[in-house]
């Protein structure tokens, strides 16, 4: 019998990997999908299946054409349905004036941030929609509902993926698909994305938000799981998480150490 999939495209080890080990507790097979650092990817499924779960890893690309959509195929043809997805690509490209920011840095961040997107769900919802289930977890930031100096290419990126995730709950929620878009309102304690942006300012940061003062990835893992098992009379769409010591987003005034 094949294997219930959870796949991941943008697994760290950070957010996707914690999510994948989460899914893969629960018995999926989880196939975790990273840019770079085949070393890094390789020691995620050792950790996954040294806990005694299933998991596999590939490099991908997912700016490059048809990158993706391969990789939905290959997944499902090789290994076994995929009844779950997490999107968690960051488009982050650093804190840049408009006329610093060239048009295809620009452009990168809408590939990562809301174009890739799109082709996961243009090859993946069709699957779904015949077998009559699957849900599509969506990692999202601060910058998807409010856009800072600085932020253009983000803020652009993160506020189209947004409302990709409504057209797509609105069209295929009816039809079986669960669309979940999670804003992470908040610093995550990920090595592979806030610590390679603040380097060796990354522990001092930490201590100083104080204890539990950063989303620890464990714990956000735990929200996917429940947003994928949901009952379809208790569907959530959207929700936003961060640190009990955190002000909402409509609140805050960005932190010069991090911009989200």
């Amino acid at each position: 019998m094949a294997d219930k999939v959870f796949l991941v495209i943008g697994a760290g080890a950070g957010i996707g990997g914690h999510a994948a080990a989460r899914f893969a507790q629960g018995g999926y097979h989880a196939v975790l999908a990273r840019r770079s650092d085949e070393e890094g990817l390789a020691k995620l499924v050792a950790q996954i299946e040294d806990a005694g779960g299933k998991a596999s890893g590939t490099l991908l690309d997912a700016s490059a054409d048809g990158t993706i959509e391969e990789l939905v195929e290959r997944t499902e043809s090789d290994i076994g349905p995929i009844e779950a997805v997490l999107y968690n690509l960051g488009a982050q490209i650093g804190n840049r004036d408009l006329a610093n920011t060239p048009h295809r840095t620009f452009e990168l961040g809408w590939r990562l941030g809301c174009y890739g997107l799109f082709r996961l769900a243009h090859a993946l919802t069709p699957r779904m929609v015949e077998r009559g289930s699957g849900t599509i977890l969506v990692t999202s930031a601060t910058a998807a509902v409010r856009g800072n100096a600085g932020q253009h290419s983000h803020a652009a990126a993160m506020g189209g993926r947004r409302m990709l995730c409504q057209t797509l709950k609105a069209e295929f929620g009816p039809q079986g698909v669960h669309v979940a878009h999670v804003v992470v309102d908040g610093s995550v304690d990920a090595p592979d994305t806030l610590g390679k942006l603040l380097g060796d300012r990354f522990e001092e940061y930490k201590a100083s938000k104080g204890e539990d003062g950063v989303i620890d990835p464990a714990a956000l893992a735990e929200t996917y799981w429940h947003l994928a098992h949901q009952p379809k009379n208790c569907w959530t769409h959207e929700i936003d998480v961060r640190p009990f010591s955190d002000v909402a987003w409509w609140n805050d005034n960005p932190d010069p150490k991090i911009r989200t």
